[in-house]
């Protein structure tokens, strides 16, 4: 039944593992879109993105950029990172997950959705080529981590929903993985 219907899965509560863990979702595909886009509405000062391409947000939530926006007029810092199309590693992600030149279709299309964010203040757009581990989406202090797996498409891996609860930990570690990378794209210039 999951097989067809994803979303009656239930995300299961998190064990007391780390008082940062709210909540694990077996797959990307059953975090409701409804969580990400709840997560950026309610950010005041970060959002921050870190994909190859993430359709499936525009997709889904075809007001994304309009919530991003508004976000920004607001005061609130917005970085979006997308993987370079061109880039060595986007390729071979394409090759382990057996998906052939499909992501690379897909890091255009989301710079295509995106692209009218450049130049809005207060919103960035990167593309890089970084090996990506973990897609992350923050907002101020909460933080969807989609665990990418080997030779698996990113809405069949694990996402875990943390939820800073101090300095040092776990949310931490991801909050400086994405400025790592973010120090290694490239800003995306206005057409």
């Amino acid at each position: 039944m999951h097989a067809l219907w994803p979303a009656l899965r239930q995300a299961r509560a998190a064990r007391a593992v780390s008082p940062e863990l709210v909540t694990l979702y077996d797959q990307r595909a059953d975090v409701p879109v409804s969580r990400f886009a709840d997560l950026f509405a309610q950010a005041r000062e970060h959002i921050d993105v870190l994909v190859y391409a993430a359709v499936f947000l525009h997709e889904a939530y075809p007001r994304l950029n309009d919530l991003l926006r508004e976000r920004a007029a607001e005061g609130c810092s917005i970085r979006i990172a997308l993987g370079d199309a061109d880039s060595a590693n986007v390729r071979q992600r394409g090759e382990e997950e057996r998906f052939g030149h499909g992501i690379e279709s897909r890091c255009r299309l989301a710079l295509m959705h995106y692209r009218s964010l450049v130049g809005v203040p207060g919103i960035e757009i990167r593309t890089h080529g970084t090996t990506l581990y973990n897609s992350l989406y923050r907002a101020d202090d909460q933080l969807l981590v989609n665990a990418h797996i080997w030779g698996a498409n990113a809405f069949a891996a694990p996402v875990w929903h943390l939820r800073r609860s101090g300095a040092g930990g776990i949310f931490d570690t991801y909050a400086q993985s994405f400025d790592a990378a973010w120090a290694t794209a490239t800003p995306v210039q206005e057409e």
